[in-house]
């Protein structure tokens, strides 16, 4: 088993915003930097995100925005279990998030990114945090600022 497969479970995890901490629940491990993404509403990458990484679920109020290489911070994932293929096949091609910050464990996310981390080898962490720490990112996401999401076990 690999070291991104271990580390799923209560392994705590920190997501740095302007130098402070914020505590959370690694479900796949990994290290990354970027643009901060707040989602509005949860989002499936079945049909609902492009091969570019550009959302392109006519519903979603964040339609046009690019996930690749933003810290995607929303509350869950939107279904469909093939959403774990399509994150795989996202990250391999280098049009994923940098990371992944949830309020609530999604298996299907988490198993997209493992599965990335298994087969290609490249790591997208997907930390769960305190529903009242997504306020933070939405303040980040509207300032531009760069987070750093640090989920070692």
């Amino acid at each position: 088993m690999s070291e991104a497969a271990k580390s799923v479970g209560e392994t705590p995890g920190t997501v740095e915003l302007a130098g402070e901490a914020v505590s959370g629940r690694i479900l796949c491990a990994g290290k990354a930097t970027g643009p901060v993404l707040a989602l509005t509403l949860p989002l499936s990458f079945w049909g609902g995100v492009d091969h570019h990484g550009r959302i392109v679920d006519a519903h979603h109020p964040q339609l046009g925005h690019s996930v690749t290489g933003a810290v995607l911070a929303m509350a869950s994932g939107r279904g469909s279990s093939s959403s774990s293929s399509v994150l795989a096949e996202l990250i391999r091609a280098g049009a994923a998030p940098a990371a992944i910050v949830l309020t609530q464990p999604d298996a299907i996310i988490t198993l997209g990114a493992l599965a990335a981390a298994e087969l290609y080898a490249v790591h997208v962490p997907v930390v769960q945090v305190a529903p009242a720490a997504l306020d933070l990112f939405r303040l980040a996401g509207r300032s531009g600022q760069a987070v750093a999401v640090t989920a070692l076990g």
